[in-house]
């Protein structure tokens, strides 16, 4: 794996052949009003129904990410997108299943993009081996069980499994933590770290660091390192999940601050530099599952 965002693929690569057609598990239960309240505890602190609106318009799928994911899951033909959203990082060229609890998620999927099945990651309704790949991206802080969501993907996936996520030790170095602590804070307690998540998945777990462009399409907080005026947009910052888990107060009082640098010069003086910088070594990293063994 070259740790500048280019994963290469396992000698073992095209042994990842589809097997048979993906079917639904037998021991499913199909989904009711009341289903995740049967089967597992209602999915995400964070009401995507109330705060999910314009999702999909400001967490767009960045190429240059996206490329790295691709690369990830290797050979595979049939792909699992757990916590899919509005179908961000969905491969294009493989048969893919995308599972997805909030309705106001599935519900910005565009047309060209499977529907999403209503279910969550500690409760996969699909067979063991069903699919040769899996993803995840921007989503294990909305699981509710860590350990028994990351069981599952590994249960139902005989090939790699790729996740997309970020370091909590590395999120207090962006500069935002500067005006917003609170929501800094409230990110890095909902991250998981990264060593959970190489010791669930065992030996062959290989993480990846992936430089942020600084254009990103994709809208996560490290993505305007060097666009500080989005963050005054609520729009930018409805779409950044951790912004729900303060109070206004702080909101305003953030977004006053930051506009008032703007305008002065002081957050240039300070960290202007960043406006020409063609991409931040953030908190953004891949970790890579190998195939069952």
């Amino acid at each position: 794996m070259d740790c500048r965002g280019r994963l290469l693929l396992p000698q073992n690569a095209t042994a990842w052949r589809a097997g048979p057609a993906v079917t639904v598990s037998r021991s499913y239960v199909p989904v009711t009003a009341n289903y995740h309240d049967r089967v597992a505890p209602p999915a995400g602190d964070v009401d995507y129904e109330a705060h999910g609106d314009g999702y999909a318009v400001q967490r767009r799928a960045d190429p240059r990410i996206a490329a790295a994911v691709l690369s990830a899951l290797g050979a595979a033909r049939t792909v699992l997108n757990v916590g899919a959203g509005a179908g961000s990082y969905e491969p294009t060229d493989r048969y893919v299943v995308a599972v997805e609890p909030s309705a106001a998620m599935r519900a910005q999927r565009p047309p060209e993009r499977v529907p999403a099945i209503d279910a969550v990651a500690e409760s996969l309704p699909f067979d063991d081996d069903a699919f040769d790949a899996a993803m995840a991206c921007s989503t294990l802080h909305q699981w509710r069980d860590l350990d028994r969501g990351l069981a599952e993907l590994r249960r139902v996936t005989r090939g790699p499994i790729a996740i997309f996520t970020y370091d909590p030790d590395t999120l207090g170095r962006f500069w935002l933590a500067d005006y917003a602590p609170e929501v800094i804070q409230a990110e890095r307690r909902r991250q998981p770290p990264i060593a959970r998540l190489v010791a669930a998945f065992g030996e062959g777990t290989e993480v990846c660091r992936i430089p942020v462009p600084a254009d990103c399409l994709d809208g996560f907080k490290e993505a305007y390192f060097a666009r500080p005026e989005s963050f005054l947009d609520e729009a930018v910052r409805r779409s950044q999940s951790s912004w729900s888990f303060v109070e206004p107060a702080v909101q305003q009082r953030a977004t006053a601050r930051l506009r008032a640098d703007l305008a002065s010069g002081a957050w240039d003086e300070r960290y202007g530099a960043l406006r020409t910088q063609p991409e931040l070594d953030g908190s953004l990293r891949l970790v890579v599952a190998p195939p069952k063994r």
